[in-house]
């Protein structure tokens, strides 16, 4: 065994297992089962352009190599982004531990109760913290975040506003620039007028439906919006607030004064800025808004058995359910982000966070008086971190600090800025004065008095926040550990076994492509650090964007959108900015078929595109009828198509070439969904299909872990003619030479797990790559192959075989009481969590395995799919009552088990155990199935005393 090659480490079968699988499925070679797959016009003729492969540790090596290129300096930079110290024990034991970052989004919350209680954690931080009673469970970033709640307060304008067309938003001029860059690329796409001014100037009348400021201000003053709120609230103008959760342990919430909404980052409480991301951000607001909220809120419910139990509720306001009427598209969240916020605030507490946020502010009151000292002009009167400074040659004292590598913020003209944070100790700040002192050409010593506090006495914080236990009892390091492996406990992951989640691709996140996260030089970077300081982040993100582009078969990439979601959003938006520069701005129907993910229909409205749904058939290709027909209708305004490919059905279109050809013809473009690129790597391409642009998720295809249902990168390739569109950035020059949209608050996004997937590409090469996707379509054709028999399979091709995933068909089992959930979560019982569900088609199963599952596996899964058909003949048959089996009762708790007294019809053994090698490997789900509409019927979101859960 050649140790040195990596696909080994990371596709789970060998040879001998392979042959065996193929003789199964009835084909004697991987080539002649690929050719029978993937139609062969569409086939790539060559092998990708990558370099070869390197091994693990030369790989690992090349990384430190890069990372050694990013200069150590110190950053005072601010904007959103600080430097944080992330304790030890939540490095070693959430960040670096799979049972947390190798988790999939809480669909299944009986084996998701830890991520859920750390989740509720978080949303009770947000909710304290900001004031308003409902908070989700994170959105991508600072500046999305003020985009989610732009569109929030459009959608819930009044009738007489929306009768009357009002459509401006008001925003403040000290927002971060790069909020105000992602919210007027959002304004654009939903047709809303920015207007940009003074908060305390700016007469904002009826023509107004909202408004955001920024508390505390981009230079650092901390502004009274008690009188602003007010006056907006007479004109019904509802007031948005982006806040920093840190100063709120010292100033009264935006909630105490009036807002409706507050937005942010958590990124402070202990998330490395890595230059860029993924950090959790956050929307809190009244309860008026919780039925258009973004993203997931996790709320308290109970089991069927009456116990405390947490799940995702009010779902039915998320785009999978409301497509283009969903006033988010947003599908990844950032959950390992958030729980590792949450466990910050555990970890400290709320006398710990008031600690260090005196002692950030003490360090800035320090400065500040030696400022006065030295003779410059300071711009606040008040302030919580940052020390705003008036100067004559702004460009030329950057300079200065930059020589004595330290980055003070010199972004605004005439001025300069200089942000104090939990990592900044006291020699730093007189490091700071020194380089002042010589700016001033002066030796005078640094005597000099402080203000015990600069922060305004009318908004100094009264109420209480974090009294819930969670917050008091983990503050030791012992009492933290067990806290995390308790949670931890309660929750399946992909370190247990298999996930095999149709469309969501849940791979092996190979360990050596996750190291770099504990590199200084690679977290401790700002977003906004000039571009020769990071030569290191600079070639890998621009290796990364060339490899992708080879692997899609584009010119060019843009790493910027930091989710899938954001990927389709970013993907269409070029697509206008295109035709908006040929003259042909009118075009805005996009073409979506039936099959589509929910985000598609999302996204399109989002761009400012009306949606026109195409039918799939029978076969579930795309109709070429109905797709002629309606592109014939919409031919004048016709912008582009969405299409998944392999599509959502689980099987490679042998039409897709005469689809995308049609839409070319009539001067459409074309958008792939890369959701499913798992199985086109090194076979085929979004470009030789003929696509122009398509989002990859990176979470999916290219190793990033899913992290419990976030971090996620959905970066978008396209076409030479779209390239000059790419997504630019304020503050760090990006993007296309004509781009007028920004994406993401960061230039390059979540740039911190960028490394993973290039480490992966890296690592497999090209042949690599080939084989992993030849292996993930060889396991989806196996495992239908053994489980054909026992269930009808949806969609296969003309050869009667899929791609790297299939739908099994349980609606005929409804006849005999069983719905599709009683099999996922009878499949519990077995330990395994299970496949997509009534995705594409509601009342199946879309299963898919992945390359980096082993034959034993599989037969695993196989044989619990196998016996739970058993079990539902057994009530089909009348041995047991359609209401009382163990489908039905399923999962089993531990606690029902054990308990003293059984009623049920069948044994403890057939319930707990239902296979021999379940006894080996058992997980037991650590509540019985739970009751969705007592949750959403009594919606409590955050930690709250075991009162407020009783009827």
């Amino acid at each position: 065994m050649n140790t040195n090659d990596f696909s080994i480490r990371h596709i789970g079968n060998n040879a001998q297992q392979a042959a065996e699988m193929l003789s199964v499925i009835g084909k004697d070679s991987i080539d002649s089962l690929i050719e029978a797959t993937v139609p062969q016009n569409i086939r790539l003729k060559n092998a990708l352009d990558l370099p070869e492969a390197l091994s693990e540790f030369e790989a690992i090596n090349h990384l430190a190599e890069i990372a050694s290129k990013n200069k150590k300096v110190k950053n005072y930079l601010g904007y959103g982004y600080y430097g944080t110290i992330l304790p030890a024990p939540i490095q070693r034991n959430v960040l670096e531990n799979a049972g947390w970052y190798t988790a999939y989004t809480p669909y299944q919350a009986e084996i998701a109760q830890g991520r859920l209680e750390a989740l509720l954690n978080f949303q009770t931080v947000i909710s304290d913290l900001t004031g308003l009673p409902i908070a989700n469970a994170s959105l991508l970033d600072e500046g999305t975040a003020c985009g989610e709640a732009m569109h929030m307060l459009f959608e819930s304008r009044s009738r007489d506003q929306k009768k009357n067309n009002v459509n401006k938003f008001f925003v403040a001029d000290n927002l971060f620039p790069q909020s105000v860059a992602v919210l007027e690329t959002k304004a654009h796409g939903l047709g809303i007028e920015l207007v940009v001014g003074n908060f305390e100037t700016t007469e904002l009348t009826e023509e107004f439906f909202g408004a955001i400021v920024q508390y505390i201000g981009k230079g650092g003053q901390i502004n009274n919006y008690r009188s602003f709120v007010e006056k907006s609230n007479a004109v019904n103008v509802k007031v948005a607030v982006a806040t920093d959760l840190l100063a709120l342990t010292l100033l009264t919430p935006p909630g105490e004064w009036g807002a409706d909404i507050a937005i942010g980052t958590s990124q402070r409480f202990g998330v490395p800025m890595g230059y860029g991301g993924p950090h959790a951000a956050f929307l809190s607001c009244t309860e008026e808004y919780k039925r258009v909220i973004p993203g997931r809120i996790i709320g308290v419910s109970q089991d069927r058995l009456g116990n405390y139990a947490l799940r995702m509720a009010l779902q039915t306001r998320e785009q999978h359910i409301k497509r283009e009427k969903a006033t988010s598209n947003i599908c990844t969240a950032q959950v390992l982000l958030a729980v590792m916020a949450s466990f910050y605030a555990v970890y400290h507490g709320k006398d710990g966070l008031q600690y260090i946020a005196d002692q950030i502010h003490t360090k800035a009151a320090v400065l500040h008086g030696g400022l006065e000292h030295l003779g410059f002009k300071l711009v606040n009167t008040n302030f919580f971190d940052t020390i705003q400074i008036e100067v004559e040659n702004s460009d030329e004292i950057v300079k200065i600090f930059a020589e004595e590598e330290i980055n003070v913020n010199g972004f605004e003209d005439g001025k300069i800025s200089i942000t104090i944070d939990e990592m900044t100790s006291e020699e730093d700040i007189f490091e700071i004065l020194s380089v002042f002192a010589t700016i001033k050409n002066t030796e005078d010593g640094f005597e000099f008095e402080v203000d015990d506090s600069y922060l305004p006495q009318d908004l100094i914080r009264t109420s209480d926040f974090l009294t819930h236990e969670n917050f008091n009892l983990y503050h030791t390091e012992t009492e933290l550990m067990r806290y995390i492996k308790r949670l931890e406990r309660k929750d399946l992951a992909l370190n247990q076994s298999m996930i095999a989640l149709g469309s969501c691709t849940m791979k092996l996140n190979a360990a050596t492509e996750l190291l770099h996260m504990s590199w200084e030089r690679m977290g401790n970077v700002h977003p906004f650090t000039p571009k020769e300081q990071v030569e290191g982040y600079q070639t890998l993100i621009q290796n990364l964007e060339d490899y992708l582009a080879v692997i899609t078969g584009f010119d060019a990439t843009s790493l910027q959108p930091n989710s899938g979601a954001q990927g389709e959003y970013a993907g269409l938006m070029v697509i206008r900015s295109y035709f908006e520069a040929r003259g042909e701005g009118h075009r805005n129907v996009a073409l979506i078929p039936q099959s589509a993910h929910g985000t598609n229909p999302a996204s399109a409205a989002m761009a400012g595109m009306q949606v026109v749904v195409v039918k799939n058939l029978e076969s579930g290709e795309t109709d070429l009828v109905d797709l002629k027909e309606k592109c014939e209708k919409h031919k004048d305004n016709l912008a582009a198509l969405m299409i998944t490919y392999p599509s959502t059905y689980g099987a490679f279109d042998s039409n897709i070439e005469e689809v995308t050809e049609m839409i070319h013809a009539y001067g459409g473009q074309v958008y792939m969904d890369g959701a499913n690129m798992n199985a086109q790597v090194g076979l085929t391409s979004p470009g030789n299909i003929g696509a122009d642009v398509c989002h990859l998720n990176l979470h999916k295809t290219f190793a990033i872990p899913h992290g419990g249902g976030g971090p996620g990168v959905g970066p978008i390739c396209v076409k030479a003619h779209l390239a000059p569109f790419l997504g630019s950035s304020p503050l760090i020059e990006t993007g296309g030479k004509e781009a007028t949209n920004t994406f993401a608050a960061a230039p390059y996004g979540s740039a911190f797990i960028l490394p993973i997937s290039y480490s992966y590409i890296l690592m497999l090469g090209a042949e690599g790559l080939l084989k992993a996707t030849q292996g993930a379509i060889l396991n989806a054709n196996y495992m239908k192959t053994r489980l054909e028999k026992h269930f009808d399979i949806l969609y296969t091709n003309g050869n009667n075989v899929v791609a790297h995933e299939f739908i099994l068909d349980c609606r005929p089992f409804k006849k005999a009481g069983i719905e599709v959930t009683d099999i996922a979560k009878r499949l519990i019982d077995y330990g395994f969590h299970a496949p997509t569900v009534s995705f594409p088609v509601a009342g199946t199963l879309m299963v898919e395995p992945t390359e980096s599952e082993n034959k034993a596996e599989l037969d695993r899964f196989c044989d619990a799919l196998i016996s739970i058909r058993q079990e539902i003949d057994e009530v089909a048959n009348g041995d047991y009552p359609v209401d009382n089996n163990v489908l039905h009762n399923a999962p089993h708790p531990i606690h029902l088990i054990t308990a003293d007294e059984w009623e049920y019809p069948y044994s403890r053994s057939k319930a707990a155990y239902p296979a021999e090698w379940v006894r080996e490997r058992k997980f037991f789900a650590s509540v019985s199935r739970i009751d969705d509409a007592y949750g959403d019927r009594n919606l409590i979101c955050t930690c709250a005393p075991i009162e407020a859960y009783m009827d």
